[in-house]
């Protein structure tokens, strides 16, 4: 499977529909999204898939840079609902297509969003590759060359995939992936709903390089977690045996959402296009640090910062409205 930072074909969106998530918020979801895909579309294609009965809307909303993509579906969280795209031998383009349950039944009845993976590989031109796992794309994070991170929260929920082991998903990730070697870590933010995605807690920035979460930033509730995790870090060898270099980011200042829990705010949910890396700011003084730190990692590619807060009234980030295509090479 290819990295992230791997020259993309496209990114795909979701226009933001459910008005019984977003609520009062459901307007500044919207100018959010467009404001994230036009600048995306300033360095590669961007295809915003929305109902049929919005794409007027969607298209008006979004720059003349965006594709707007008739498709039903519920929600618009292509990280998790989309299809896993990855090279197949030989060349072409696959697309994995796990199972999605709305996130281990927190979010019943989402039918259409359960078919999106499928669609998208049918509008990419695509192999279908089905799974049996209960997998969101957010859960999983890979260095392109056989390593994969995961969070034992939400994969080995028994609300996603009872009775499945360690063991059954790796072997799945190798068949699907080429995934040799998996880093499981063992503790999330307490108020991610997701309990537990890897693109709120650690990623690769290179391989053999992972950016995670710096526990001395984080609330009391947060901090033993994210000590875990890091060291689990910093125990770790990758597929080809290299030990990890590991940089930090800091947390923002915690603030509440509607409803009282605690907004999964966190830097580490950036998200990289073709030269750019756009990175989430939340109107918090731990913003430039982040900042500059994700520019530093990425020296090559033009730092770009997008007011999050918005997103994450939605349960989301950055990373987590946003599904990269790879280009791929013809099959042979």
């Amino acid at each position: 499977m290819p990295a992230e930072w791997a020259h993309h074909a496209r990114t795909w969106m979701a226009w933001p529909a459910r008005e019984d998530l977003w609520g009062d918020g459901l307007e500044e979801a919207r100018l959010s999204y467009a404001e994230l895909a036009d600048a995306i579309a300033a360095y590669e294609p961007v295809t915003m898939i929305a109902r049929p009965d919005l794409v007027a809307e969607a298209s008006l909303y979004c720059g003349k840079g965006v594709k707007v993509l008739s498709m039903p579906h519920d929600d618009s969280w292509t990280r998790d609902t989309g299809a896993t795209f990855v090279e197949m031998q030989g060349g072409g383009l696959g697309a994995v297509c796990w199972r999605f349950d709305g996130w281990g039944g927190t979010h019943p009845g989402l039918d259409e969003d359960a078919r999106m993976a499928g669609r998208m590989a049918a509008q990419a031109g695509a192999e279908a590759l089905d799974s049996s796992l209960v997998l969101e794309g957010g859960g999983i994070h890979v260095d392109g060359e056989g390593t994969a991170l995961l969070c034992e929260g939400s994969v080995l929920d028994p609300k996603r995939n009872p009775g499945v082991e360690k063991a059954a998903v790796e072997a799945e990730l190798r068949r699907l992936l080429g995934v040799t070697k998996t880093i499981w870590l063992p503790a999330w933010l307490r108020d991610d709903e997701t309990r537990g995605h890897v693109d709120n807690l650690a990623c690769f920035a290179a391989p053999g390089k992972v950016v995670a979460l710096d526990p001395a930033t984080a609330q009391e509730g947060d901090k033993e977690g994210l000590t875990a995790n890091l060291d689990r870090l910093r125990d770790a060898t990758d597929a080809q045996g290299r030990r990890l270099e590991i940089t930090t980011l800091p947390l923002p200042k915690p603030k509440e959402r509607q409803g009282g829990r605690l907004l999964t705010r966190t830097y580490i949910n950036f998200y990289l296009c073709n030269g750019a890396a756009v990175v989430p700011a939340f109107d918090d003084p731990a913003d430039q640090k982040a900042f500059r730190t994700i520019a530093a990692l990425f020296p090559d590619r033009d730092p770009i910062q997008i007011e999050a807060n918005p997103f994450l009234e939605g349960g989301g980030g950055v990373h987590c409205v946003t599904q990269q295509q790879p280009e791929t090479q013809a099959p042979m």
